[in-house]
C-alpha cells in the first residue's frame, strides 16, 4: 500500500474513532501517528475523502465522513447518508441572472456540493459552496425551472 492510501486510511480511522474539530486536529492525530502532512496536503485529503463539518448541540463543528453517524455523547446523531433534504432543513433556491443560490443549515453546504458535482445532472456545470450557502453554475440554454428540477432531486426526497 502506498503512502498516500496509507494516511487516507488512517485519517478515516481517526475521524470515525476521535472528536475532529479542525483540521489542526486532525494534523496532530495524524502526526502522533507518524504521518507529517502539510495543512495543504491535508485539505486535499479532506475533499478526497468527503468530509464535511457538521454542527454538535453546543454549535461547534465537529468532522465526519459521509456514512458516518455521529458518535460524540452530547451530540444529536445524524445519518449523513440519508436524503439531502433531511440536512438541509428549510432550503431555497434563489436565482439571480442565471445563477442559483442554494440556503441550507450551517456547515452542511459543501457535503451538499459535493454530491451536486459528483451526480450532476446535465443542468449543473457546477458548484461553488461557502458554510451555509451554495453557488450553483447552470450551462448555458437551461430554463430557471429546468435548474430549479434538476436541483429538487437533491433537495427533496
Amino acid at each position: 500500500m502506498n503512502v498516500k492510501k496509507q494516511r487516507l486510511s488512517v485519517i478515516e480511522h481517526i475521524v470515525r474513532t476521535e472528536v475532529i474539530r479542525s483540521q489542526e486536529d486532525l494534523q496532530r492525530s495524524l502526526q502522533d501517528k507518524g504521518f507529517d502532512v502539510t495543512q495543504a496536503t491535508l485539505s486535499r485529503d479532506i475533499k478526497q475523502l468527503k468530509i464535511i463539518k457538521v454542527h454538535d448541540r453546543e454549535d461547534r463543528y465537529v468532522y465526519v465522513l459521509p456514512d458516518m453517524t455521529v458518535r460524540e455523547p452530547r451530540l444529536q446523531a445524524t445519518r449523513l447518508d440519508k436524503s439531502v433534504s433531511a440536512l438541509l432543513g428549510k432550503s431555497s433556491v434563489e436565482f439571480s441572472g442565471n445563477l442559483a443560490v442554494v440556503k441550507t443549515r450551517p456547515g452542511y453546504a459543501m457535503g451538499i456540493a459535493s454530491e451536486i458535482d459528483d451526480h450532476a445532472p446535465e443542468e449543473i456545470l457546477g458548484t461553488i459552496a461557502g458554510d451555509d450557502t451554495i453557488l450553483v453554475i447552470p450551462r448555458e440554454g437551461f430554463t430557471k425551472m429546468q435548474v430549479r428540477d434538476a436541483l429538487a432531486r437533491f433537495l427533496t426526497d
